[in-house]
């Protein structure tokens, strides 16, 4: 089985697609994608499906969708067009009720061993970690973008998210962004801040109230000597804070601004060498980088397993 949900819901089985198109029974396979491999139980899926309540005949309706997504199933099982990768007589092993398993209290979907991208994600993205702790940035650079490039959208975009998925879909989404947080941070200490200005601009404005984004933004306009930039950048961060929530940027944040204040002040002055015969006007030097906080490291969670929802 190959599940795909960084982008939407896609699940094949020996190669063709078992992803229903009606919304209930699609739905009811992201949540049991959510939690492959696993048994998901009834009350957990009902309450996917009937969020304010499963109405009278509730697990008929049930019972409907799983039958349709067996149905689905068993006739990708009998599909002689799947890749040719497929083991010959691979899927003759396979039935729809091996693959969607009734167990006590709940249903399994069985993936057979195969491929998941959130597995796939996961895996790259706690490689990436151990990296960066081993101050190794560039494998951690390495394995935190293959993480990232795993993403093709928003999680299980396209299907309607009850409570269960929408928290599944939020543990996502923070995943995503501390892989994110950290691959950037690699990314600085190898000294490619320049190539970073133009992709950080792009998510301070989609993420307007993320300080960890807005540190690194900050960091990498000022290495390249764009203090304007840098402080325009703080005072949009401020005023977006403000109006949210109400809070100040953090203490860190604040260290940075006054830095990037220091910084341009320091190479805007003038100078005059009073040992010259005429008055001179130099130039002060600015300062190295190590004046600028060199990382910004929240804390970042680790990512969960798949089925952390039930």
């Amino acid at each position: 089985m190959d599940v795909r949900i960084l982008g939407g819901l896609s699940v094949r089985e020996n190669g063709v697609s078992i992803t229903p198109t009606a919304a209930a029974p699609r739905q009811l396979l992201a949540l049991l994608t959510a939690s492959a491999d696993q048994v998901v139980p009834v009350t957990v899926l009902t309450e996917e499906l009937w969020p304010s309540g499963a109405p009278r005949g509730a697990r008929t309706e049930l019972q409907s969708h799983i039958t349709e997504l067996r149905r689905l199933i068993a006739s990708a099982l009998t599909r002689d067009d799947g890749p040719a990768e497929i083991r010959p007589g691979w899927s003759d092993r396979r039935t729809a009720d091996a693959v969607l398993v009734s167990q006590p209290g709940g249903y399994r979907l069985d993936t057979g061993g195969g491929v998941h991208d959130v597995w796939q994600f996961e895996r790259a993205a706690g490689a990436g970690y151990r990296a960066m702790d081993a101050g190794d940035l560039t494998r951690a650079a390495l394995r935190l973008g293959e993480a990232l490039a795993l993403w093709r959208g928003e999680p299980y975009a396209g299907v309607a998210a009850g409570p269960r998925l929408r928290r599944e879909i939020e543990r996502l989404e923070a995943s995503r962004m501390s892989v994110l947080d950290q691959w950037i941070e690699a990314q600085l200490g190898l000294g490619r801040h320049a190539e970073l200005v133009s992709e950080l601009s792009g998510l301070v404005a989609r993420y307007r109230t993320n300080e960890p984004l807005h540190a690194h933004y900050l960091v990498a306009l000022l290495r390249c000597g764009h203090h304007d930039e840098a402080l325009t950048a703080y005072e949009r961060l401020k005023t977006a804070l403000a109006g949210e929530s109400g809070c100040e940027p953090s203490a860190r944040l604040r260290r940075l601004h006054r830095s990037v204040l220091t910084l341009r002040n320091t190479a805007g002055r003038s100078v005059f060498d009073t040992h010259a015969h005429a008055w001179t006007p130099t130039r002060t030097a600015v300062p190295a980088p190590a004046h600028v906080p060199a990382q910004y490291t929240p804390v970042r969670p680790r990512p969960l397993a798949v089925g952390s929802l039930v």
